[in-house]
This record gives C-alpha cells, structure tokens and sequence, in this order.
C-alpha cells in the first residue's frame, strides 16, 4: 500500500504540473503533504519532516547556488564564458564540440558534487550555445550526463565512499574500476544517446538573468588562461582537499585547513573573491556594475532554490512515512545475486525516495553481510550498490528538478531526458560490474 501511495503522489504532482500548469514549487509541497497524511503520519510529523526535508536538502546547497550563480554571472558579463567556449570551440572543432563539453565535465566532476558541477558548467554551457547556435540541451546534455557518472560511480563521492567505508573496500581500487565503467557509460549515453529523437525533440530555453545576451569582441574578453583558471579555483581546491584526506593523517591539523578551503560552498566563495577581480576589476568594470550583476544573478535563481527545496520536503516525507523499509522488506528474501540484489534494492530504494544517499545508505547495511559470505571482491559490490541509486531519478529528485530549471525544460521533458538517462547509464553501471567480476576476483 505505501508504494501505491507513492504513485499516487507522482501521479498527482503530474496532474498539478502538466494539466493545471500550477508551479513546481506549490505542487511539490501539495503532495508531499498529501502523501505524508495517506502514508498516515500525524500532521504535526508531516510538517516537521517536510521543514527537515527543506532544511537538509537547502543547507549547504543554497551557499552553493547563489556563489555558483555570481560566478556564472561575473564570468558571463565580462565574457569569461564566451572565450572559454570559443577556445573549447576552436581546439575540438564545431562537430566535435558535445565531447569538448563530456571531456570537461568528467574532469569536473571527478572533484565535485553533480550540483556543484553544474552549477559551476552551466555559464560555459549557456556561452557555448550562444557562440555555436546549437540547440541547449545538444550542448547541456553531455555535460549533465557526465556529472552524474561521476557523482554516482566515483570516490571521493559522498555515496561511493560511504559504501567503501562499509565495504570495507579500497577506495583507490574503486575508483579505478569506477573510471572503467563510468568512461563508456558517458560516452555511451552522453554523445550516442544524445542522438536519439528522445533528446533531440526536447524544448528547451536558457533561464532569463543567469546569462547576458552581448557578445564580445576578441580584446574584450579576458584570457583563456586567466576564465579558466578562475572558473576551475573550487575544482582545484576540492581536489587537493580530497588528495590531502587519503594521505594525511584524519586528526591532522593541517588537514582540517585543508579540508575547510575545500568546502564546496568556501571554495565557490572564494572564487567569487578572486572573480570580483580578474573578472571584474581586471576587465575594467566598477564595483557598482559588479555588485549589479551578483544581485541580478541571485534574483534569477530564487523560483529554483525553492522548488530544489520542495523537492527536499517531498523526498523527506517518503524517507519518514518508511516507503524505504517497505522496499527492503520485500527484496531481501529474493534468491538471486548478490551483485544484481544490491544493485536492485539500491535501485527501487532510489526511485521511491529520491535520495540516492538514501538508497546507498540502505543497500550497503543490507548487502555487508552478502560480501564476506559470497566473496565476492568488495569493490565490485561498491559499484553495485551505486550505480543502482542513479536509477530513474524523476520528480522526488532535487536534482532533477536542478536540471529541469536550469535547462528550461517541461516536466514532460524533463523526464523523457533525465529519468531516461540515469535508467540507462545505471544498467550500464550494473552490466560492467558483472563484466568485471568475470576478471576480478
């Protein structure tokens, strides 16, 4: 009954967004307080766990949006973005400019949170498309596509290496049977899938606020030296914080330093420092123009931090209600393997909840004991549980509705694009770990 009450939920958040075409920030919570009350909790428990919801999924997300969304906008004002995208352009050639965006966005993302990433590729994404007149999404895709392998097959991740501390698993290892799988899987779905009608009939506009519609003349923009190396600050500082975490002792003192500045949300804001001025001052532009442009971006981004945080209230609910014991309950008595039993439960626990954190979290306590029992190679069972919690994220995924905004997409849209995409690349997922556990032993 509970994952009929589900259904029910998304079947009504549709009605409210596609028929009635009421905001996804009011449907969002119309259902989760629906959804809540059928699932019979008390009132005063939706409430709370939807304010719990709203606060968790906003909590260091809302740093990381309004920084990210000043250095888009600091990077598009002064043309930062537009050189970047025309040098990518120049050096990959205009046919081959979807791998130009794969290739940066698996560099990004080996570092960086999907939300952090996109948040810091979207500038470059939108100033590629206005520099090539390709469609948003021919450009956007890949890059979206990318991010997410990385978040979900890759440590230092937060779900990759919360199963690997379970597992106890190498998280060196991991990552390198991750990269065997998750390279193929971007390509696979991030330039082939791209291809198909699915993608290619999808309408999509660029957000209004986040970008400037000027196009510069070559001596004024700033260097490609100096865009790149401001926009790639809080790769590199999140990168040499996670470098720093595998060597360094956890009790150092310098680590905790280390570890501060490669906070997300600190290493974008210091990026907006920087950005304030080779991006501003450095492009001859007064403080009042730049604090015009910050202001201007935040404002932009308001509808879409509240709907991100509606999508946090709805998943919430579905973890309290207990749609996720209901999932486990019924798939651990299921004789099969134990890598496509991992990968299965991880993968219902992401569709239901939303969270892939969630569905990692719970997969990984139910499959520990299966990896000393079956023998199997702990790093392979890693990859199981996680690449099963990219499956079908669709309307009780923040992320999604990340992508659906920033992209200006329909619901519909939506999730013909994104619950298509995450499907496949985490069959994909599931299909190299059977492969590699033929090798690996």
């Amino acid at each position: 009954m509970a994952l009929v009450i589900v259904g029910m939920g998304v079947a009504l958040l549709l009605i409210l967004m596609i028929p009635c075409k009421l905001n996804g920030f009011m449907s969002l919570i119309l259902v989760s307080l629906f959804v809540g009350v059928m699932e019979g909790m008390p009132l005063t428990s939706v409430t709370d766990s939807m304010y719990k919801g709203i606060g968790g999924q906003l909590n260091d997300l809302i740093l990381i949006l309004g920084f990210g969304a000043m250095l888009g906008r600091l990077m598009s004002d002064c043309g930062a973005g537009q050189r970047i995208a025309k040098t990518l352009i120049n050096k990959f050639g205009i046919k081959r400019v979807q791998w130009a965006m794969l290739i940066t966005s698996i560099i990004v993302g080996i570092s960086m949170f999907y939300e952090a990433g996109f948040i810091l590729l979207i500038p470059i994404i939108y100033s590629v498309v206005k520099e090539t007149k390709f469609p948003l999404m021919y450009i956007g895709f890949p890059a979206s596509v990318a991010l997410s392998v990385c978040h979900s097959f890759l440590p230092p991740h937060p779900g990759p290496t919360l199963v690997a501390n379970s597992f106890n698993a190498s998280i060196g290892k991991t990552l390198l049977f991750g990269l065997l799988i998750a390279i193929p899987g971007a390509i696979i779905v991030g330039i082939f899938f791209s291809k198909t009608s699915i993608i290619k009939n999808a309408k999509t506009k660029i957000p209004e606020g986040l970008t400037t519609s000027k196009l510069f003349k070559d001596e004024e923009m700033p260097s490609f030296g100096k865009s790149v190396f401001t926009a790639l600050i809080p790769v590199i500082l999140i990168a040499i914080a996670e470098f720093c975490g595998v060597f360094l002792p956890k009790d150092s003192v310098a680590l905790k330093y280390i570890k501060f500045f490669g906070d997300a949300p600190i290493a974008l804001m210091i990026s907006v420092i920087i950005a304030i001025f080779t991006f501003g001052f450095g492009c001859n532009r007064k403080m009042d123009e730049i604090a015009k442009s910050m202001s201007e971006s935040v404002k932009a981004i308001a509808m879409i931090i509240l709907i991100i945080g509606a999508g946090g209230a709805f998943k919430q609910v579905l973890v309290d209600s207990g749609v996720g014991n209901t999932i486990v309950a019924i798939t651990k008595n299921l004789n099969v393997s134990p890598i496509v039993l991992t990968w299965l439960i991880a993968a219902l626990l992401r569709t239901a909840l939303g969270s892939a954190t969630v569905a990692v979290t719970a997969a990984a306590g139910l499959a520990g004991p299966l990896v000393v029992a079956s023998g199997l190679n702990p790093c392979l069972m890693v990859l199981a549980t996680t690449t099963g919690s990219i499956f079908a994220s669709h309307v009780n995924d923040p992320g999604f509705w990340m992508y659906k905004e920033y992209f200006g997409l329909s619901v519909s849209d939506a999730i013909k694009t994104r619950t298509s995409y995450t499907c496949i690349l985490s069959v994909i997922g599931l299909i190299g770990v059977l492969l590699l556990n033929i090798f690996v032993h």
